[in-house]
Parts: structure tokens; C-alpha cells; sequence
């Protein structure tokens, strides 16, 4: 027979005949809980694995449920308790015996998803305030930030047509409602080994196989032109750059040289990854780079960190005709691409600009950039200029979503 599929935040398991829900008389908390297995076959070992791993990061994670053979069931949910038992029989099979207890908090229709939005504006060196921002999950409704209205853009998407808030008032933490199923719309990813992974706690075995995208921009490392290969989708494909990390006007850092790749945070508005590469003889010292990816952005975020002072730069493999605003704190590409794009980078600091469109910061231990392109070129929307890309990066805007009742 052919079973159904519960699905939880981005993971999904094997649905079987029972749940079990229940309430508690004194606090009047509503409580669910599931159970099953996976298997390999007809999974593979590495599903299996990943699947455990997704279950026991899901702790504390509050995120929709969806079934597809009980969709009464489905809401929002706080992810209590999650326990994971693996069964090897000699590699020929594989077992994951698994359950999970939530905590409901609402169906679709009576929770408001809260947004609570830091007012933080990253220091710089420009005098600049930023412009806060906010892009909830696609086919959300009713955005409410009190008084104020935000204004709004929308961006075309691989998941579909995404609506971004622009001057977000300070001090307000967004509320707005989503259907379950369109929640997970537009978020954030992790891809690693041709799987999606939910939770930090994550075995990356090739730091080079890793993606991080949102359906508008995405990461990933190039073992052969550059150290990474950023693509903005332009609505109706994606278009590659490639760019290139060096230390003291060296060579290119290869994808390959990154020696491990760490999951920092992994929700389906914001996720970071870690990669770290060895320096100089008998593997002293390190070079760590932080790219960081939220929901509805434009650019990719980094941090780029070594052991000892050196010439950092962070710049486009190939030169292209282009403005330094050196002042400002970016530099824009002169002219449309083929694709009839503009790559742009920027930093919070002051910088001296890289001949092939790039920066670099001399005698230092960080650097702090943005990248990505202005997607449509010299006739991009208001909100997806170079201008505005840079101040959407000031405006330093982790989201942490959270559900209450309405």
C-alpha cells in the first residue's frame, strides 16, 4: 500500500495508521504525539541518517505539521521531545524507529506567526542607517506592523513570487498568518550530498558538496573556477558568477581547500554555515569564513576570519568594467551582463577596491562583505538597486520566527 507523508518544518517522515493527541486538564496544553520507521531499503543508508538527524535537532523548533492522509491534524506546533533508535543488521538493513511529542499551538486559521526582528544597524564606517527589512513566507496574509505601514516589493523566485517589507518601523516585531502547506515556501536551504538538511547538528563529509540558497540567490563551492560560484535567479533562470577568496594577493582559495563545513543555524528564515580552511605549514592557523542566507535577500552575507593579520580580498574571478563607491561602501558592475545583470559587493568598513571588482582590507585579521548582483541591471526595481542591496546588508536583521495565539 502507499503510505502518506507527515512533514515537519523542512523534513519529512513515513505517515503510519495512528497518532495519539491528548490534553492536559490543568494547563489545558494540547499535546501530539507520532511514531514510525525508516528504512534503508528502500532509503538510503545516508536518508536514514539524515532523517535521525533531522529528528533530534527538531527540539524546540516551533513549525508546521502537515499530513497527507490526517490533514485535519495539521497546524503549528513546538517541537517538545523528539528519540531516534538505529538498528544495523550488518549494513543489509537499516532501521530508524522514531516518535515525537509537540506541543499545538494552533490550526492555520487562529495563530499569528510573530517575526521579531533585531533593530540592530551593523556598524560602519559610512554613517549609514540601513533600511529594515522583512520577507515572510510566501502566500502569507495579513502583515501587520501597527500603525505604520511598510511599503513592499515583490521578487520572482524559484518557489514563486516572494513579497518583501521595506521600511520595517523600528521597534515592531511583524505579525501575519500563513497556510501550513505555503509555510515552508521561499525558505531557506542547506543542501549537502543532493539532500535538503533541517537542524545544526549535521555530518557535512565534503565541504565542497554544499549548497546554501533561498530560490533568489545561492552558494555554491567551485572546485574549478574560484573558490565559490554565486547565482541570482533572474525569474527565469539561474546566472553564475564566479568569485574568488585570496589571502595577500595569492591564488584563489580552492573549494577543495576548505577542510570542514559546520551548520551554525538552520531555520527556514535564516541559515548559516562555517567553513574552515588550514593555514600555513603543519596546518597552523586557519582562515574561517561565515556565509550567512535569509529568506527574501538579494546577497549572500560573509565573514571571512584569520589566525594572524594579512591582505584580504574577497572579488569577481574574471574582471568586469565597474564604479567604486568607496564612500558608500560597495562597487556595482559598470554594465549589464549577458544575462542583463550587474554583480555587486559591498562591506560595512572601508575599503580599498579590487581591480576585478572586488574589496580588500589590508593588514587585518576580518573582513566583513556582501555579495550578489542587481538583478536587472540598470533597470532594476527600487529595492533591488545597488544602493539599496547595501543598506538592506546595514540594516543587520536576524528573524527569529515564533507562533502566538491570535
Amino acid at each position: 500500500m502507499a503510505w502518506g507523508t507527515i512533514r515537519i518544518g523542512r523534513f519529512y517522515l513515513r505517515e503510519t495508521f495512528t497518532v495519539e493527541e491528548s490534553i492536559n486538564a490543568a494547563t489545558r496544553v494540547r499535546s501530539l504525539k507520532v511514531s514510525g520507521q525508516e528504512s534503508s531499503p528502500p532509503l538510503t543508508r545516508h536518508e536514514v541518517y539524515d532523517k535521525r538527524d533531522a529528528l533530534l535537532g527538531s527540539k524546540g523548533f516551533t513549525c508546521q505539521i502537515e499530513f497527507v492522509d490526517k490533514p485535519e491534524i495539521n497546524g503549528y506546533f513546538t517541537i517538545n521531545d523528539a528519540n531516534a533508535i538505529i538498528s544495523d543488521y550488518q549494513s543489509e538493513v537499516v532501521t530508524l524507529n522514531w516518535d515525537l511529542n509537540a506541543q499545538w499551538i494552533g490550526a492555520e486559521n487562529e495563530t499569528d506567526l510573530e517575526s521579531r526582528l533585531t533593530t540592530i544597524v551593523r556598524s560602519n564606517d559610512f554613517a549609514l542607517t540601513g533600511e529594515r527589512w522583512h520577507a515572510p513566507s510566501i502566500g502569507h496574509y495579513s502583515y501587520h506592523t501597527g500603525s505604520t505601514v511598510p511599503s513592499s516589493m515583490t521578487r520572482t523566485s524559484e518557489d514563486g513570487v516572494i513579497t518583501v517589507y521595506r521600511g520595517v518601523p523600528a521597534d515592531v516585531d511583524p505579525r501575519w498568518g500563513c497556510p501550513v502547506t505555503d509555510y515552508p515556501k521561499a525558505r531557506v536551504r542547506i543542501i549537502a550530498h543532493g539532500l535538503e538538511h533541517a537542524g545544526t547538528d549535521v555530518r557535512i563529509d565534503d565541504p565542497d558538496d554544499c549548497e546554501l540558497s533561498n530560490g533568489l540567490v545561492k552558494i555554491i563551492p567551485s572546485a574549478t573556477t574560484g573558490s565559490f560560484t554565486v547565482s541570482s535567479y533572474d525569474g527565469v533562470s539561474w546566472e553564475p558568477k564566479n568569485w574568488n577568496v585570496t589571502v595577500d594577493g595569492g591564488a584563489a582559495i580552492a573549494a577543495s581547500a576548505w577542510d570542514s563545513c559546520t551548520v551554525i543555524r538552520n531555520e527556514l528564515e535564516h541559515c548559516i554555515i562555517r567553513l574552515i580552511s588550514a593555514q600555513g605549514p603543519n596546518e597552523l592557523g586557519r582562515l574561517q569564513l561565515d556565509l550567512s542566507l535569509r529568506r527574501g535577500s538579494r546577497f549572500i552575507e560573509g565573514y571571512l576570519r584569520r589566525s594572524s593579520s594579512a591582505s584580504l580580498s574577497v572579488h569577481l574571478t574574471s574582471s568586469e568594467a565597474k564604479t567604486d563607491f568607496t564612500s558608500g561602501g560597495y562597487s556595482v558592475a559598470t554594465n549589464n551582463d549577458a544575462a542583463g545583470n550587474r554583480a555587486t559587493i559591498g562591506t560595512a568598513r572601508s575599503f580599498t577596491a579590487h581591480a576585478n571588482l572586488g574589496i580588500t582590507k589590508a593588514t587585518t585579521t576580518t573582513l566583513d562583505f556582501y555579495l550578489g548582483s542587481v538583478v536587472g541591471g540598470g533597470s532594476a526595481p527600487s529595492g533591488d538597486q545597488a544602493s539599496n542591496l547595501r543598506d538592506q546588508y546595514i540594516a543587520a536583521m536576524p528573524e527569529l520566527t515564533t507562533a502566538v495565539w491570535r
